[in-house]
């Protein structure tokens, strides 16, 4: 069992964080990462701090791994910081690793939140034995032009500031995945959104429960072989979350990396699997086929798989607790949550 962190609460002191790329503190993206902390600021009453070298720029935290992992240390010891949020994604955390006291993340347990690439990070808290939350990021979600989804404001509020069972995750109305510049002339655009097909069911029957791990595809490959992997205990009886990123991976990338957890041993020790929305619903169909495809091959067809859940690269998104209990329903194509996030 993970530790859980204590619940968020208004007042609150919260630090931002640039694990990865460090876009925030970059001159003409400086008003994006603001407008997300004066979302936190406003809509769920927090204080929020920016640790050091995290606004130093892309330019200085990509020579500076070093301080990156600085500034995630610095956040989860300062006993006055409630939570962490992850500013961003980006496609180099996995360089922190050398400089990650895992001691620290068990001993000073605080939410952690992010998704894409903040896979690395989510992992540093799993090694800790600390549940963190796969979920929104400050220049995406809290950033999102005109006002933040509700939605979002939802998941945040039913998961984060909350203590009592998270309970089922209804897909989202609308998404949308449009990419709309950052430049401040763009501030006052809404996205277009697109209604929503809702879950599907690709295979499998009745009901299932399992602890929650998985990532973003495109990530977990970087971990693969490093001591940052999950010990094999903890696939056991898990169900499994996967997404794909904005660069939307080939269809048959995601075969081959499929096969891979087959080879591992990792699908035949879970309980189901939840697949994310493809980015921009690219590559929608195909993606199926590809999983079904080596399902088939390793003869894992009753295993249940629920498609087209809203979290990882698109917007709105649902937050996903590490190690927290969750349900596919396979007769209703429901997904959820069947204990609380966070501690009292």
């Amino acid at each position: 069992m993970l530790i859980k962190p204590k619940k968020l609460q208004r007042g609150d002191k919260v630090a931002t964080v640039s694990l990865s790329w460090g876009g925030a503190g970059d001159q003409e993206l400086r008003w994006r990462y603001e407008q997300g902390v004066e979302r936190l600021q406003t809509v769920f009453g927090l204080e929020v701090v920016a640790m050091p070298h995290s606004l130093k720029g892309s330019d200085y935290l990509y020579e500076h791994p070093e301080a990156r992992a600085e500034d995630l240390m610095t956040a989860f010891s300062d006993e006055s910081i409630k939570a962490v949020f992850s500013n961003i994604g980006g496609e180099d955390s996995i360089r922190l690793l050398p400089y990650i006291d895992f001691s620290v993340l068990r001993d000073n347990p605080k939410i952690f939140i992010g998704y894409s690439d903040t896979t690395v990070s989510h992992l540093f808290c799993l090694k800790a034995g600390v549940s963190s939350f796969y979920g929104p990021a400050v220049l995406v979600d809290f950033s999102e032009n005109v006002e933040m989804d509700p939605y979002t404001i939802e998941a945040v509020k039913r998961t984060l500031f909350s203590s009592e069972t998270i309970g089922e995750i209804r897909p989202p109305a609308h998404w949308t995945s449009e990419y709309l510049e950052w430049d401040i002339k763009n501030k006052n655009t809404r996205r277009k959104v697109y209604p929503n097909k809702g879950y599907e069911v690709l295979q499998g029957s009745g009901t299932v429960q399992g602890r929650l791990i998985g990532g973003c595809f495109d990530v977990l490959e970087f971990v693969k072989g490093t001591d940052l992997w999950p010990d094999h205990s903890m696939w056991e009886n898990a169900i499994l979350f996967f997404e794909t990123s904005e660069e939307t991976m080939k269809p048959a990338n995601l075969r081959y990396a499929l096969r891979n957890y087959a080879a591992q041993g990792i699908l035949q020790k879970a309980k189901g699997i939840l697949f994310a929305k493809p980015y921009g619903e690219t590559y929608y169909d195909e993606y199926k086929q590809e999983i079904l495809t080596v399902m088939k091959e390793y003869g894992l067809t009753d295993l249940p798989i629920l498609y087209n859940v809203c979290f990882g690269h698109t917007e709105p998104k649902c937050i996903i607790p590490y190690g927290a209990l969750a349900e596919i329903n396979c007769k209703k194509g429901t997904f959820a949550i069947l204990e609380s996030g966070v501690e009292e």
